[in-house]
């Protein structure tokens, strides 16, 4: 049954990739009753990953093009349009799927656009965020608060957002890019954002596929600051 308190109906989009060791007891998981649909989107894995999710009860969007930015995207594509917000996880269980109900109560009582789960505000396990994984974060946020005049911690992966905001975005990084452009695309429209302390875990099962290696890690910095400054460049070329 739903729960009486939601004002929005709330999908969760899970982007999957080789996650059949953790995506099943992930979903088990998740708090009854918040989300309308549960989107697993199988991200070109090799492995059960579609399979154990379907058998978990999720509804499950297949996108071949690996690239958690496309994985999102065919996520969103695959939303009925009663969905009016939509909630991001990673399929890792470093995630801890029962922090999503107090996530959308903060988000409705609140009424914001956008709310980040801040892993560095909250409770990080030991061995959770890399070295270098802290250092981008902190110098990315740092960038976007002063071309914005905006402030975050975390460019983390629990996230909520409005449709109607989602859509005034107009995202598309198909790959590591996602979640700083939703973030320096909300905060150049002035979107009302607001972060929350969340746990984060080491993941459960399988392999990282940017944080795992030295090389997926600086790929993914670069691409970070290379997409906040499209951003900013996005910003300034559109004022008259």
């Amino acid at each position: 049954m739903p729960v009486p308190w939601l004002r929005h109906r709330y999908a969760l989009i899970i982007p999957a990739l080789n996650e059949e060791a953790t995506i099943g007891a992930q979903l088990i998981q998740i708090p009854a009753g918040f989300f309308d649909p549960i989107v697993v989107v199988d991200n070109g894995s090799t492995d059960a990953t579609a399979e154990v999710a379907a058998a978990a009860g999720a509804t499950v969007v297949t996108e071949p093009r690996r690239g958690y930015g496309r994985a999102c995207q065919a996520g969103i594509a695959a939303l009925s349009g009663e969905v009016s917000a939509v909630a991001f996880m990673d399929a890792d269980l470093s995630d801890d799927p029962a922090e999503l109900g107090p996530l959308l109560q903060r988000f409705e009582e609140d009424g914001l656009d956008l709310l980040i789960g801040s892993r560095t505000l909250g409770t990080a396990e030991s061995g959770s965020l890399t070295p270098l994984q802290r250092f981008g974060n902190g110098l990315s946020t740092r960038l976007i608060g002063l071309l914005w005049n905006v402030r975050f911690s975390d460019l983390g992966p629990m996230r909520v957002i409005r449709r109607e905001a989602l859509a005034r975005l107009r995202l598309r990084d198909p790959t590591f890019g996602w979640n700083v452009e939703m973030q320096a695309s909300a905060a150049a429209l002035r979107l009302k954002i607001a972060e929350m302390p969340v746990r984060y875990r080491r993941r459960r099962g399988g392999r990282s596929k940017i944080s795992g290696t030295l090389t997926g890690s600086v790929r993914a910095g670069a691409k970070i600051l290379w997409t906040i400054g499209r951003c900013y460049c996005a910003k300034t070329s559109a004022v008259p």
